[in-house]
């Protein structure tokens, strides 16, 4: 019926750029589940699709029909995640432990706290069987250490504190229970006490080979580069944020060039651009070899060597894994005598990395990274379709510039609302931050590394170093200097989960859609958006913990202290578009909670159950960091805490409060049992 309306007609040609939107949501649906299907529901499943796929193919009538194809491919997605759950699947530590912890350091870096984080596998915990054990744990090196130089392959003890990961600090946030499921990271924890050596790298396999050679790239880097540059210069040339000061950091966040630190798309098509261009140029300068081989394919092929090692020696994030696969799409065109840059390749890319890493369509780094891509290709894409040229009354210089600013422009707002509903933040200076620097990252940065990589064997890397160290303070320069400016940035609430996906889709419909239609597309984005300003945040949270409260007043979050349950204060307060610390918001505190006409009481510390039993008659509802048994009144006790983790309270019309905890928005999910 569709197809003989021609709804679908004018799309022919192009229905293949909507294959990964198919299979996204194919994924997306598969993490919304409330619970894990059983084997029955993945067999069923598996035969509808085995079904669907002989019959497309025996049917040549149903492949023509969209709405069938992109039903396959969706439980294809559902499919490939589920596989993937099932394949990274591992022990779990499911209560507290202190006490001695052994294990393989496969991973340096730094927590939020600016502590020594490393990453340990073959883990031996006392009184745990081998079988019980979690394949890999991350502890956090704090107080007086210094009798440890960590490096990858170490065998090391400690004392310290396990825990499971932990869950979101409010019901529909952030689930880092679900990252670390799919990192194999069954515990995570800290230690005051010193870390100490038991045997040093034996034989390494090729993956810790990679970080031994990574860890000493990184240091090689920090002493010819030492101070500032050296953190930023190991940050794009392997991955290692750990020398960054957490002030430079905020400056590059505040102007919105944090991205220059992650190794993504940018890096990688500038390093592996750098070499193609150099490669090619050179085989020119034979002018035989250039006139009778393929020197343009040699170069492409060049170019993909370079950006594996580059992969390989930043340590092979997600970022960089999806940047290397989508210049991987675009030199394979290139071998193949095809446009390199469509958003075919674009959609290619994405089916790659959802296949290899389903989790990553969750994470902000591909909902940027492809959202930048995408609306960059659309716009250019466009703008040769009706006849732009780079020829113009301009002199070249200043089109060049114009080029820079337009794509700054372009990539800033297609991931603008991405980033202010992760980060809750929007840069204001932004565009120019980024002309002003972007360009030299290009021109200067990545040509000098390639330099210093090239003349390392004999010595003369000083040379690309300085060079890189130039462009390198003037970004950091820049970020110092924009982000003195007034008003640099706007602090946003969180938007409601369905945002996000509704933004997508309809970003996605203005841009792949052929015909009238796609004006429908600005609707969707303006309901999401109205839906955003529109929300209201929870007028209570209450943390896993039981001893954090925090209320929505006038003036914003009241805190109940002012220090402890750090993190959960301080993603409460981000996630209410509220810029202050939890010391400020806990001087917002004024003892009793008022929630429309309920009166709450917080009661925390020493002998707290006693005394909220003496207290709950006088109360609503009483919230207590403790268990309490025999009474008669309605409490949010530690014992519940446990089972529902944190909670959020909702005013309603007619004076009534709504109750949602963690425990209802993630389900019954491998990662949250």
């Amino acid at each position: 019926m569709l197809r003989r309306l021609g709804v679908f007609d004018r799309q022919r040609g192009y229905l293949f750029n909507w294959t990964p939107v198919a299979y996204g949501a194919g994924i997306a649906c598969y993490f919304a589940l409330p619970s894990e299907p059983d084997q029955q529901a993945w067999t069923l499943l598996s035969a509808a699709l085995a079904i669907g796929v002989v019959f497309g193919w025996l049917v040549p009538r149903l492949r023509r029909w969209p709405l069938f194809v992109a039903l396959l491919i969706a439980v294809a997605g559902i499919c490939v995640a589920g596989l993937r759950s099932y394949d990274v699947a591992a022990p779990k530590l499911d209560w507290r432990y202190y006490g001695p912890i052994e294990g393989r350091i496969v991973k340096i870096d730094r927590s939020q706290s600016d502590a020594v984080r490393l990453t340990l596998d073959q883990v031996r915990l006392i009184d745990i069987a081998p079988d019980d054990l979690p394949r890999k744990v991350r502890i956090s090196l704090h107080g007086r250490q210094g009798f440890l130089a960590p490096e990858p392959g170490q065998i090391i003890a400690l004392t310290g504190h396990l825990s499971p990961p932990a869950g979101p600090v409010e019901p529909g946030g952030y689930d880092f229970r679900r990252r670390a499921w799919f990192q194999g990271i069954g515990a995570v924890g800290y230690t005051r006490i010193p870390a100490l050596l038991i045997a040093p790298p034996g034989e390494l396999g090729f993956g810790l080979w990679i970080q031994t050679v990574r860890h000493k790239v990184s240091l090689h880097v920090r002493d010819r580069l030492p101070g500032p540059t050296g953190g930023f210069a190991t940050a794009i040339t392997t991955g290692d944020r750990s020398a960054i000061a957490r002030e430079t950091l905020e400056d590059l966040r505040a102007t919105n060039l944090a991205h220059l630190l992650a190794i993504s798309g940018l890096h990688m098509g500038l390093l592996t651009g750098v070499v193609f261009a150099a490669l090619r140029g050179g085989f020119a300068l034979w002018p035989r070899l250039a006139l009778t081989r393929p020197v343009k394919k040699w170069a492409a092929i060049g170019a993909l060597i370079a950006g594996g090692i580059y992969l390989s020696l930043s340590g092979g994030n997600v970022a960089t894994e999806r940047a290397f696969i989508m210049v991987s799409v675009m030199f394979v065109a290139v071998l193949l005598d095809r446009r390199a840059i469509t958003l075919r390749a674009v959609a290619v890319a994405a089916l790659i990395v959802l296949t290899l890493r389903p989790e990553a369509l969750y994470g902000p780094g591909f909902q940027m990274s492809f959202a930048a891509t995408t609306a960059l290709v659309a716009v250019y894409g466009a703008l040769r379709d009706y006849g732009f040229r780079r020829k113009s009354a301009f002199p070249a210089w200043a089109g060049w510039i114009g080029g820079v600013a337009l794509s700054s422009l372009v990539a800033g707002l297609a991931t603008a609302p991405i980033a202010a509903a992760h980060f809750n933040q929007v840069p204001h200076y932004g565009l120019v931050a980024n002309v002003l620097s972007v360009p030299v990252m290009g021109v200067l940065i990545m040509p000098s590394a390639v330099l210093a990589a090239v003349l390392w064997p004999i010595g003369l890397d000083g040379i690309g170093f300085w060079l890189m160290e130039q462009g390198i303070l003037w970004i950091l320069m820049v970020a110092e200097f924009v982000a003195d400016w007034p008003g640099v940035v706007s602090r946003v609430p969180a938007p409601p989960p369905m945002v996000l996906p509704i933004l997508a889709l309809a970003a996605v419909w203005i841009v792949l859609w052929k015909g009238p239609w796609r004006s429908a597309g600005i609707v969707g984005m303006a309901f999401a958006f109205s839906t955003w300003a529109t929300a209201d945040r929870p007028a209570v949270l209450v943390s896993e913990t039981g001893r954090l409260v925090g209320f929505m007043t006038a003036n914003g979050r009241a805190l109940s202290k002012p220090n402890g349950d750090g993190f959960a204060a301080r993603v409460w307060l981000e996630n209410d578009g509220d810029a202050q610390d939890q010391g400020l918001a806990a001087a917002r505190w004024g003892g009793d909670i008022r929630v429309g006409v309920w009166r709450i009481a917080h009661v925390t510390g020493r002998d707290a159950a006693n005394r909220a039993s003496a207290l709950c008659p006088q109360y609503d509802l009483t919230i207590v960091s403790a268990d309490v048994d025999g009474v008669d009144c309605k409490m949010i006790t530690q014992e519940d805490l446990r089972r529902s983790g944190a909670v959020a309270l909702f005013a309603e019309a007619g004076g009534g409060l709504k109750m949602v905890t963690v425990a209802e928005t993630t389900g019954r999910r491998p990662w949250s049992e």
